[in-house]
């Protein structure tokens, strides 16, 4: 988000955030905006962090189906506590008369949300104002689900970890994926957003609603990276928005890359989330770079792993849109989060992806099924795996070759991705909405949208039709 913030406030436009008072990631000072803090009392940091050091242990142990439904279970209820800590935050506005008539007074032009917190998109309706959203993923699961037709026979469901390439067994995991994600947004999401329109909003509404009546979507996607599928017309795929031409290194960075020589660079990071690896997989990892040619930089949080090489640099930060534009490296490690595969493709550099929760496997899934990157699991990752695999990717050529096909076709568009962005963002601003992009079955009852009444209509005439034909037999006879 911060990205699309600078290029608006670029083109002159005057931006209000608001912001919680526990946000990491936005601070409340910023040349690009003017902040309005919400005192909230938890922050979401340590919910995923808890989260996810128990699914990095129960990959390593191997997950039984009974461990499987556990960390379900304790990643909705996770989710269900953010929305409720959301929702607070939305009832503090609304019952601010100061804050809500600055809003109101400020005549602003749109709103701008990410869909995976309800807060916008009320909001939006709240003050009238036309609504962009940024990002694909919604308040329970992904936003094409509830936008365009989805046949689950061959649209895999985020977390299901399958392709567009399905057979019958796999129809059935994804189907069941489907199930989980109906049941987190009708009984566990869904009522929480509900009980606050009813309560806020005028003839009430449910945050399903409120996102398709979205003007327009900004999608980190695009169909070089993701399966074919049906869209919607108010659908902009802006994936690799946040990529540019690299720029040069710093000096003592760019003298270890120069220092690798022929064999090149290997860079490793697994996200802002992820502080540290467990021990024995870091150790692990660190004794294959130790033995190899190439040179690493590789950031890590942690302690030190006890088997580092004299080739491997750890850093607490890396400029990693500029290392990957850099013709010395030659394999990304990566976790699979959006931002950092839509980087890799941008700039041509094939990924050994170490997948750790939500979306990251379903993203590493693409390339790999593209032939740009290799997956190991968590359980699996070990010294033998790990050199196996990370010199498979640097001593044949394909991963590299194929990663840079899909590297030229991201680039190959009309329109860089973020001038898409921003010109649909002022589209909307200029015509005060785009409510013309909008299909009208979001409004239809599910028989009509099946036709199903269509139907049954035709079966009843049909029937009286025939039994008319055999009163008129039986008259004749």
């Amino acid at each position: 988000m911060k990205i699309l913030l600078e290029e608006l406030h670029s083109r002159g436009h005057n931006i209000s955030v608001i912001r919680s008072s526990t946000s990491w990631y936005i601070p409340e000072k910023s040349p690009l905006y003017t902040s309005i803090t919400i005192e909230m009392n938890e922050g979401f940091e340590n919910f995923f962090d808890i989260y996810l050091q128990e699914q990095m242990r129960a990959q390593r142990e191997g997950a039984s189906l009974l461990t499987f439904l556990k960390l379900t279970k304790d990643f909705l209820s996770m989710i269900t506590q953010a929305h409720l800590l959301w929702c607070d935050a939305t009832i503090q506005i609304f019952q601010n008369p100061t804050l809500v008539k600055n809003l109101k007074d400020s005549q602003y032009d749109l709103v701008l949300a990410d869909p995976a917190m309800g807060p916008g998109p009320v909001l939006a309706k709240y003050l009238k104002l036309p609504l962009v959203l940024n990002v694909r993923w919604i308040t329970s699961g992904e936003g094409h689900f509830i936008l365009a037709p989805s046949p689950l026979s061959y649209i895999p469901v985020p977390g299901s970890g399958l392709t567009d390439r399905m057979d019958f067994i796999q129809r059935v995991k994804n189907l069941f994926f489907y199930i989980i994600i109906q049941f987190q947004e009708k009984f566990l999401v869904g009522p929480i957003y509900s009980n606050l329109c009813n309560k806020y909003i005028e003839g009430g509404c449910d945050i399903v609603s409120l996102l398709q009546g979205a003007d327009v979507w900004l999608f980190r996607s695009d169909f070089v990276f993701e399966f074919p599928r049906p869209t919607m017309p108010n659908v902009v795929y802006i994936g690799g928005f946040q990529c540019k031409p690299a720029q040069p290194l710093p000096a003592d960075l760019e003298d270890f890359v120069q220092s690798a020589g022929e064999h090149g660079v290997i860079i490793m990071t697994l996200g802002t989330l992820v502080n540290a690896l467990p021990k024995v997989i870091a150790d692990e990892i660190a004794s294959v770079f130790a033995k190899m040619p190439q040179k690493v930089i590789w950031r890590h949080k942690g302690e030190h792993p006890s088997t580092l090489g004299n080739n491997t640099l750890i850093v607490d930060w890396m400029p990693q849109k500029d290392l990957l534009g850099h013709p010395q490296i030659k394999v990304f490690v990566a976790h699979g989060g959006t931002n950092g595969v839509q980087e890799a493709i941008y700039y041509g550099v094939p990924v050994l992806g170490i997948p750790l929760f939500f979306d990251q496997y379903d993203n590493l899934l693409r390339l790999q099924e593209r032939g740009a990157a290799k997956i190991i699991q968590l359980a699996d990752v070990n010294g033998q795996t790990f050199e196996k695999t990370i010199k498979e990717l640097l001593h044949i050529v394909s991963y590299r070759e194929n990663m840079q096909r899909l590297s030229s076709l991201h680039r190959d568009q009309p329109m860089p991705p973020m001038d898409q962005a921003t010109y649909w963002v002022e589209y909307v601003m200029r015509h005060k909405g785009a409510p013309h992009l909008r299909t009208e079955a979001y409004g239809m009852p599910w028989y009509s949208y099946y036709c199903l009444d269509v139907l049954i209509f035709l079966v009843t005439t049909d029937k009286n039709h025939d039994q008319d034909k055999n009163e008129i037999a039986d008259t004749s006879g």
